[in-house]
């Protein structure tokens, strides 16, 4: 405890934004894009998927990114992530000595401030929680079908077909030609190089992810804005974040493996230059991100 005149010592310990965010920038200071290696498990849940919860319910946001990374960092083979409590309820235990993941659980409550002219003003404030989960590597016990191995994927043919309905049914007017990806604002189309110029089908289908998620940005979809006034600045360099995660969340739903794009190396220089300036930029990132998955999603048959 300070002394009545002494200010306050800061707390040394950082936030759960710049926790979350420094550990994200070390990634990308060494050329690694944690949102770009989902492992590929022989696991029953499926070689390619988003982290899942206990119940087979898939994580979103940011809690994807935040677990791609742990699996891949300490070399987990399933993707499903359980909590203390939930390992014990379903009979099973994590071994001693394990160390858990951290996830985080938006929210906001609401608190009651008297205005200017004395009249009590609601405003909700936004807060951020975080818990802990293990991969079930790390938990014994448990029903068999959390260790269960893979059975037989759909072959690629028919993965390739999966993808190509689900950005048909988007209803987005993609135009092949060229050599160049991109996604025109104001005219409202992709543009695509054509399908035999990329070096496999699901190179084509991760591209055309990235873009599709960079339509959803249009004022008569998800009306997404940060300002971008040129190539290259600051509101660019936010919306090519986005477009990335978009393409991993959507990469994984499908079953595609995600390659990082060449071209876009350069852009980590820019995206921690982002997350240095605002540290909970990567959660707002992921939230439109997964905004933009489910629009996608929401556009599909039945």
């Amino acid at each position: 405890m300070s002394r009545p005149n002494e200010p306050a010592r800061p707390d040394p310990r950082p936030d759960l934004y710049s926790r979350v965010t420094n550990a994200i920038i070390a990634e990308l200071e060494t050329g690694v894009r944690p949102w770009t290696k989902p492992w590929s498990a022989e696991h029953l849940a499926g070689k390619i998927t988003r982290p899942l919860r206990s119940t087979g319910e898939p994580y979103s946001g940011i809690n994807v990114i935040l677990l791609w990374a742990e699996s891949v960092a300490r070399g987990f083979t399933a993707p499903i992530w359980i909590t203390f409590r939930q390992a014990l309820a379903l009979g099973g235990h994590v071994r001693k000595g394990e160390h858990g993941a951290t996830v985080v659980y938006a929210n906001r409550i609401t608190r009651t401030d008297t205005g200017d002219n004395g009249q009590d003003v609601e405003r909700e404030i936004p807060f951020l929680k975080a818990y802990t989960v293990f991969n079930v590597d790390q938990v014994e016990g448990l029903p068999a079908h959390f260790y269960a191995v893979a059975e037989p994927r759909l072959d690629a043919a028919k993965r390739i077909d999966h993808a190509e309905r689900f950005f048909a049914a988007t209803g987005a007017d993609v135009r092949h030609g060229g050599n160049q990806a991109y996604y025109a604002l104001t005219p409202d189309y992709v543009q695509m190089p054509p399908f035999e110029c990329f070096e496999d089908p699901e190179s084509y289908y991760a591209t055309l992810a990235h873009e599709t998620t960079h339509w959803t940005r249009h004022p008569t979809r998800l009306d997404r804005d940060f300002g971008r006034t040129r190539w290259g600045d600051e509101g660019y360099a936010r919306e090519e974040l986005v477009a990335e995660l978009g393409a991993a969340f959507l990469c994984a739903d499908l079953g595609l493996e995600l390659e990082p794009r060449p071209d876009h190396a350069s852009y980590i220089d820019s995206w921690l230059q982002v997350l240095k300036d605002d540290r909970r930029f990567i959660f707002t990132a992921a939230a439109h991100a997964q905004r933009a998955a489910d629009c996608l999603h929401g556009r599909q048959p039945g």
